[in-house]
């Protein structure tokens, strides 16, 4: 481990050649960088993750369930568990996808879902990622620099190997294809996450393709390569929003999208990865929810946890949260990568009182949680090691079989006093080894 800490600056400027980086959109404006890699991998022995693995599977699987019934019959409401008001004023639900059931039933067949291990061991879900998560070719590359630096490490230590996440999406892609060439689609070189879309096309033996390489022609879907040969699409890894999808269906201004896209997938033309209409899913107010869904439809008790949750929109939590607001983390539901999250304790008293009236007159857009003391783990700081908050981006993709991949994402926190970890917010990542006995 020592070898790769001191090749550490070495397999940065290769990440950075390749093109490893992130970028956000935040008031109108997109921010770009170098996504910092930190060379002392997260280790999760065998046995934790024999158990998350069981409790991912059951929580992806009930899930995926979840968005077949909302779609559909949406007994989960009938039945009272999920409230409708969390589910058709959520910017995550899309009326235009009632009635559509995706090849093979499957929504979310890739699914990132964010958790942290507590200091008393216990892991805990903070939040999943049912849309288009990234973050896979990170940990895909790192590892694969990490053993050109130093083979004997990987000689001599029991990991899992990696390199088969291109293999297990492949088999998700092949599993809901419906004749045709497989494709990822890009935005564009441009786009930060481009180095992504690149690796995992030629991982999946798929065509990179634009907006522009694509056409519906008698209601399928087909890609035209250079040469001007036209080929039919029988599955299509999207890598940008629903909204900009397609402009005939969902924002009309988008000049990324696939006109007519969504009527060769309504009659069932091609499959599409993840589902549009899968945000219903990962809404901050429906994660409170997760649990309830577990016991619904598998019938199963919940393995994993979530982080203590609170929804104001319940007048018994609301109370709670009011009497508690100092001592808790409150998350703003429209918000991602880190925004619109605020720990009481940094409030002043009037900010503590803004927030508890906006929280009364806006109960259903914000939810709490307890803060969770979760582990710290070390990271190289210049010349030092130190300890910092760190979560895991865990992989689950539903095909055939539902599987969880044998690494992940783990990104950290360069601010001693922070608990935000996302790569927006300044963070770095690591590989993540599982120990294969």
């Amino acid at each position: 481990m020592n070898e790769l800490v001191e090749h550490a600056d070495s397999i940065n400027r290769l990440l950075a050649r390749y093109g490893v980086k992130f970028g956000i959109y935040k008031n109108n404006e997109f921010h770009e960088q170098l996504f910092s890699f930190d060379a002392i991998p997260r280790v999760i022995t065998h046995d934790d993750f024999v158990y998350l693995e069981k409790g991912l599977i059951q929580r992806v699987d009930a899930l995926n369930l979840f968005l077949k019934d909302i779609y559909s019959d949406k007994n989960i409401i009938k039945d009272g568990i999920v409230p409708e008001e969390f589910v058709f004023v959520s910017s995550g639900y899309l009326p235009q996808c009632e009635g559509i059931v995706p090849p093979q039933g499957i929504y979310s067949h890739i699914s990132g879902i964010d958790l942290v291990q507590g200091k008393d061991d216990e892991w805990y879900i903070l939040e999943d990622n049912l849309r288009i998560p990234s973050g896979a070719s990170y940990p895909l590359i790192a590892r694969k620099l990490c053993r050109r630096a130093s083979p004997q490490t990987f000689r001599n230590t029991p990991i899992c190997d990696n390199r088969n996440y291109g293999q297990l999406l492949k088999e998700v892609m092949d599993n809901v294809n419906v004749g045709g060439i497989k494709v990822i689609m890009t935005p564009g070189r441009y786009n930060a996450a481009y180095f992504e879309h690149s690796y995992l096309a030629e991982k999946t033996e798929s065509e990179l393709a634009m907006n522009t390489d694509l056409f519906v022609e008698k209601n399928f879907l087909y890609h035209k390569d250079y040469m001007g040969n036209k080929k039919k699409v029988g599955v299509i890894y999207r890598r940008i929003s629903d909204e900009y999808l397609d402009p005939m269906t969902f924002e009309a201004d988008s000049l990324i999208g696939i006109p007519n896209l969504m009527d060769v997938y309504r009659a069932g033309n091609v499959a599409i990865i993840n589902a549009p209409g899968n945000g219903v899913a990962d809404d901050k107010g429906i994660y409170y929810f997760v649990p309830k869904m577990i016991e619904y439809y598998l019938h199963e008790t919940p393995i994993l946890k979530n982080a203590p949750t609170y929804l104001p929109f319940y007048e018994k939590d609301r109370s709670y949260v009011l009497q508690n607001l100092k001592k808790l983390v409150i998350k703003d539901v429209a918000e991602a990568g880190g925004y619109g999250v605020v720990f009481g304790d940094k409030l002043s008293a009037e900010e503590l009182e803004n927030m508890k009236q906006l929280i009364i007159k806006e109960s259903r857009r914000f939810i709490a949680q307890e803060v969770i003391d979760f582990r710290d783990i070390d990271i190289v700081d210049g010349d030092k090691i130190v300890p910092r908050k760190a979560d895991l981006r865990a992989f689950v993709l539903s095909g055939k079989e539902t599987k969880v991949w044998a690494s992940g994402l783990t990104r950290f926190t360069r601010n001693p006093d922070s608990f935000i970890v996302n790569s927006s917010q300044g963070g770095g990542f690591k590989d993540t080894w599982v120990l294969s006995r």
